[in-house]
């Protein structure tokens, strides 16, 4: 095996033993980018080649001279072009922020290079993290590895498609309303979006602040627990976040057998729009975690029909506000064809932003204006509440919801581009975790015309071990999570 292929896991225990060094751990990583990003992925905007042999020869040398390293220390990861990275270019893939260089580090990436973490890439995304395909980049279109006809999924289709491919060992995302889970399942990856709250949002540039989390991008459900343990705990920085234990996730998914949780079955989540050949898939790895000892019982979540379109009001409404930032005067790009201030304003803006969220920035406006504020946004609010009331109720009687992904697997490049509806409810498994802050992660459970499916976990706020657990035991039943495609 390459060094690029190893998991966290086999990479640190490779650097312990002194098999190999950072220094070479990071140069196969940007071998295999050299090889086959630029003319067939296109996963990474920005490669921060001269930060990652920095940073891996400080490990070297706290290796050589015998100190003991953390699991973290070492690893080369994808980082998603929408969390800053000090120094770095930090573009959220839009035109507007272009030339952008962060001045600081965002939480989580402070905790990462506290963890010794390298960081070898900024990755591709939708602009503003806003699209479910990865074909809303300012820049280029990521490709699915699996298919480099098809979308490797949005709006970390970057950090997905890298991790896949074996560019980096492990990357970093953010998930609004699937960003996470939806790549992962499409490029056949492990991706967990945390509960809001868990982990920091400060450096992380807003799209919605009120479902925005970042979350790990990994080759098996262990890696996903390492990196957890690092990236989640409060933050004086971020109101937001939560005073909660953090656990040794990686020691807890371990731990006992399925004996103890029972797995909700929604079956809203089963009926018409799911293919044939993904509901079999889904309902075989069920089967498998019945096997391994979870009780299984079928519940319902009528109301869960209701949250796409919770989310696409809220979603633009929150987006109308935070990127009204970008004006053209304190940062980004600013019109040369301004004559006027009020110019500069919608020239910049104009010039700037791409058709998707100007369409977004255009609905949370007319959402949010006067005369519609209570017929569209309060509304929201309110289904929001009657959703979150159903599914706590669902939750005394069950540990785990488990849905598919996605209803069917990636589609091809230009599909749909031209059909935003239809873009929009690609989040249709998606948008019930992200509205109600729970967390979720999307695993591997099978592959359907040699394009890998997603299997889809819903756990309790603060549960992420709990779905860890469940994630991890299935993938000692299976291997699907171990399939690479054959892109060379």
């Amino acid at each position: 095996m390459e060094l690029n292929q190893l998991t966290i896991k086999e990479a640190h225990q490779g650097l312990v033993k002194k098999e190999f060094s950072a220094t070479e751990l990071f140069k196969a990583c940007l071998e295999r980018i050299m090889a086959v990003d630029d003319t067939k992925v296109h996963a990474f905007l920005t490669v921060t080649e001269g930060l990652a042999a920095r940073q891996a020869k400080v490990i070297d040398e706290r290796i050589k001279q015998g100190e003991e390293i953390g699991l973290l220390t070492g690893i080369p990861l994808a980082i998603k072009d929408i969390i800053a990275v000090g120094g770095e270019r930090t573009t959220a893939a839009s035109k507007i922020l272009e030339d952008y260089i962060a001045p600081y580090d965002a939480t989580v990436i402070s905790r990462l290079k506290e963890a010794g973490a390298v960081i070898i890439g900024k990755a591709n995304l939708d602009e503003f993290a806003q699209g479910a395909s990865n074909e809303n980049s300012a820049f280029t279109v990521t490709h699915n590895p699996w298919d480099l006809e098809r979308v490797p999924g949005g709006s970390s289709g970057g950090p997905a498609a890298a991790v896949i491919a074996d560019e980096c060992i492990a990357a970093l995302g953010s998930d609004t309303g699937g960003s996470i889970r939806y790549p992962a399942g499409f490029c056949g990856v492990c991706g967990l979006k945390p509960t809001y709250g868990r982990v920091s949002r400060y450096g992380l540039l807003a799209m919605t602040s009120s479902t925005d989390v970042i979350g790990p991008l990994t080759k098996n459900v262990e890696d996903l627990a390492i990196i957890l343990k690092e990236i989640a705990g409060l933050d004086k920085q971020d109101s937001t976040t939560v005073d909660q234990p953090i656990e040794d996730y990686l020691r807890e998914i371990e731990k006992g057998d399925l004996t103890d949780l029972t797995i909700g079955i929604p079956q809203e989540f089963f009926g018409p729009g799911l293919t044939t050949e993904i509901k079999e898939l889904v309902q075989r790895a069920i089967g498998a975690l019945e096997g391994a000892g979870a009780k299984i019982k079928e519940v319902s979540l009528p109301h869960s029909q209701y949250a796409i379109s919770v989310y696409y009001i809220i979603t633009p409404s929150e987006i109308s506000a935070n990127l009204a930032r970008y004006d053209g005067i304190r940062f980004g790009h600013r019109s040369k064809k301004a004559n006027n201030l009020f110019e500069v304003y919608t020239k910049s803006r104009g010039e700037g932003f791409g058709p998707e969220v100007k369409r977004r920035i255009m609905l949370g406006t007319y959402a949010l204006s006067a005369g519609y504020y209570d017929a569209y946004y309060l509304q929201a609010q309110k289904v929001r509440t009657v959703i979150s009331e159903e599914v706590k109720k669902v939750f005394k009687e069950v540990d785990i919801l488990v849905t598919p992904t996605s209803p069917h697997p990636a589609f091809k490049i230009g599909e749909q581009v031209d059909d935003p509806l239809k873009m929009y409810l690609e989040d249709i498994y998606m948008s019930l975790a992200s509205i109600l802050g729970l967390p979720a992660l999307s695993i591997p459970c099978g592959f359907v015309n040699n394009l890998p499916v997603g299997l889809q976990l819903i756990g309790q706020q603060f549960a992420e071990r709990d779905i860890l657990k469940l994630a991890h035991h299935y993938q000692q039943l299976t291997d699907w999570h171990k399939q690479r495609p054959a892109i060379m």
